[in-house]
């Protein structure tokens, strides 16, 4: 297995891995696929140091993904993040997403962020697993958020200080 900082050739793998998940209703707000074109100023935005995206692949196939997003574009923000992680359905439960996860938390003191976020539904439970099994907290709950189809779903925001 190897992490890296993703290339502009991954994003057909790193777009088939983020749409495969939008069906499920369990882990984006996004309702319909996305298309690499739509993700490219996404993908450039992760062009710097301090916003690194990452893929995790074995044997040249793209397996799972992490980003570095930017939680609110104004200057006094810059040292907190909100994670994106992303494993490929046939490889969760694997170890990959702990994996990239905790790579993530001792990465991000290095490139001056001090605070993590993930931003998971209330209904996600395995996600909400695993980031308080690294001692995330809940920072905030907002009920019935967002419309999936018929449903209204709770956002929960968990947040670590890393530094």
């Amino acid at each position: 297995m190897t992490v890296r900082d993703a290339t502009e050739a991954d994003l057909p793998a790193i777009v088939a891995i983020y749409n495969s998940i939008i069906p499920g209703r369990m882990v984006t707000a996004d309702l319909v696929p996305v298309t690499v074109e739509s993700r490219l100023a996404w993908f450039q935005s992760h062009q710097q140091p301090n916003r690194p995206l990452w893929v995790a692949e074995e044997n040249g196939t793209v397996l799972a993904w992490l980003s570095f997003d930017t939680f609110f574009p104004r200057a006094a923000y810059d040292g907190t993040v909100m994670l994106g992680l992303y494993v490929h359905e046939h490889h969760r439960r694997a170890g990959l997403g702990r994996m990239l996860l905790a790579r993530a938390i001792a990465h991000a003191p290095t490139i001056g962020v001090h605070t993590v976020l993930g931003y998971i539904f209330g209904h996600n439970e395995p996600s909400l697993r695993l980031f308080e099994s690294f001692n995330f907290e809940r920072w905030a709950h907002l009920p019935r958020i967002a419309r999936l189809d018929a449903d209204e779903r709770d956002l929960v925001i968990l947040g670590k200080r890393v530094s």
